[in-house]
């Protein structure tokens, strides 16, 4: 096993891997960009190396200044986390080069699945389901549009190259195709370097379902059952769950079966996720394949006992998977919400800042996986996830209180979060009945706006709270004797 590893991420990611090589006797190594000198997943490493200025390509994004670090600190590994060079095939290749192990997937794997319209052809020649559209990206609208016109609307169009939702319009009639194919092959450029586009039929009102794979280098493959991950904001996920609502046994083993068919023909190794779209009359469609650890990771390691770092991490030191495929089950419910510095009253626009004041739910079945702390600045530079909540519970019912009483109880002040808009979308009858489809916030919370009434509260406790003492934290009783709002009125934000 490695002695020492190095971490190319920040935040709560960063934070999570440290954790599980701490458990295995692993020293870390963080790297850090000047804004994030004070952050949490440099407090927590064994060494902490400063690598550039804010802007991501002179840091997180530069395989150069990674790889001298793990040299030159003795570092054996390097896991990637999720973004940034996560799923860059040239990061991978440059740590093969190096002689420093990967942990995640071949760079040969990770370029082959990157293209989207590659990964496409593989699937469709191995038996998987396909969404009907082109087989070959390109940049040429006149061609597009060609194409647009043959298969009708509506449609999708994808970069061929990255995710996240980078490059993806929505097109519902053929006067709207030419711009958004211009806007999304510029946005691709920018985001990939790859201009280059496709286009796919668009699914009415599908649900995200995706399932974990683990596999090693010696032909072991199973997978960890699903996940879903319908509700998204800009085509990014905000909510997980597992098990999801809409999976008969029949249609999880199909399913299940189809990911790690999907695993076998590409030569998948390490974790990672394929991606499914589910028709209301149950059939699915290969999406694609995120070649490393998934944000929502957690709600299936709650659910299935397993700890899918550790796993990654003797994969990569060349273990045989110690998992089949007969043995795993899913125990339980478990929920996540991702916690952002965003204002979702505001379409979801980024809010940095100073975190004034932060306390963490806690209690029975309840998980933080956090990378910021009280007093520690959101920088505008990075993605701007803050921590990730998740619950589990013995069924879904129990799972949705508890996040609901687990939201109530999450106090961040200083910075506007999606706290409050991700407790009224649990506390909604639309997903309590489970009822979670790819569009739910646009058909649901397309206006959403915080309670008035209780922001108003919330300031009159504030200004009692200074007449009575200026007391900012909650204590016994305030400097004047008498107990203070915070005692009696809950977690408030200011």
């Amino acid at each position: 096993m490695f002695k020492k590893v190095l971490i190319a991420n920040r935040g709560e990611i960063a934070v999570r891997i440290m954790r599980t090589c701490k458990e295995m006797g692993i020293e870390t190594v963080a790297v850090y960009s000047e804004p994030d000198r004070l952050a949490l997943h440099v407090l927590e490493a064994d060494e902490a190396i400063s690598i550039g200025p804010a802007e991501p390509s002179e840091s997180y994004l530069n395989i150069e200044k990674i790889i001298d670090v793990a040299k030159a600190t003795g570092a054996e590994a390097i896991h990637p986390g999720y973004g940034f060079l996560a799923e860059n095939p040239l990061f991978a290749k440059a740590c093969e080069d190096s002689g420093i192990v990967f942990i995640g997937p071949p760079s040969r794997v990770i370029e082959d699945l990157g293209n989207k319209t590659l990964a496409r052809t593989m699937m469709s020649k191995a038996g998987v389901p396909i969404i009907p559209g082109m087989l070959e990206a390109t940049e040429d609208t006149q061609l597009l549009k060609k194409e647009a016109d043959s298969m009708g609307y509506p449609l999708i169009i994808k970069a061929a190259a990255g995710g996240g939702g980078k490059g993806m319009r929505v097109v519902r009639a053929p006067e709207e195709f030419v711009e958004a194919c211009t806007g999304a092959i510029s946005e691709a450029q920018k985001a990939f370097g790859d201009g280059s586009i496709y286009l796919e039929k668009y699914l009415d009102r599908p649900r995200h379902v995706e399932f974990q794979i683990l596999a090693d280098e010696h032909g072991n493959v199973v997978h960890l059952f699903e996940r879903e991950c319908s509700i998204q904001r800009r085509h990014q996920k905000i909510i997980e769950e597992t098990p999801s609502p809409a999976l008969t046994e029949g249609l999880r083993a199909r399913m299940g079966e189809a990911a790690v068919k999907v695993a076998k023909t590409s030569g998948y190794v390490n974790a990672g996720t394929v991606e499914f779209l589910l028709e209301p009359s149950g059939n699915f469609y290969f999406l694609e394949v995120n070649t490393r650890l998934q944000v929502e990771h957690p709600i299936t390691e709650l659910t299935t006992g397993t700890d899918l770092v550790r796993h990654q991490l003797e994969v990569a030191a060349g273990k045989p998977l110690g998992l089949r495929q007969e043995n795993l089950q899913q125990r339980a419910h478990a929920i996540e919400c991702r916690i952002y510095a965003e204002d979702p009253a505001c379409g979801f626009i980024p809010s940095p800042g100073k975190i004034i004041g932060y306390e963490e739910p806690a209690g029975p079945g309840i998980r933080v996986d956090s990378g910021i702390h009280e007093g520690y600045e959101v920088p505008v530079h990075y993605d701007p996830i803050l921590s990730k909540l998740i619950v589990v519970a013995e069924d879904r019912q129990f799972a949705r209180l508890r996040m609901i009483r687990a939201l109530e109880n999450y106090r961040i002040t200083g910075i506007t979060t999606t706290v409050a808009f991700l407790l009224d979308v649990v506390r909604s009858i639309p997903f309590a009945k489970g009822e979670t489809f790819i569009d739910f916030i646009r058909t649901h919370f397309a206006q959403w706006k915080p309670d008035e009434d209780l922001a108003r509260v919330a300031a009159v406790a504030y200004v009692v709270d200074e007449i009575l003492g200026g007391s900012k934290t909650v204590a016994a009783v305030s400097r004047t004797g008498y107990p203070t709002p915070w005692q009696s009125l809950g977690a408030w934000r200011l």
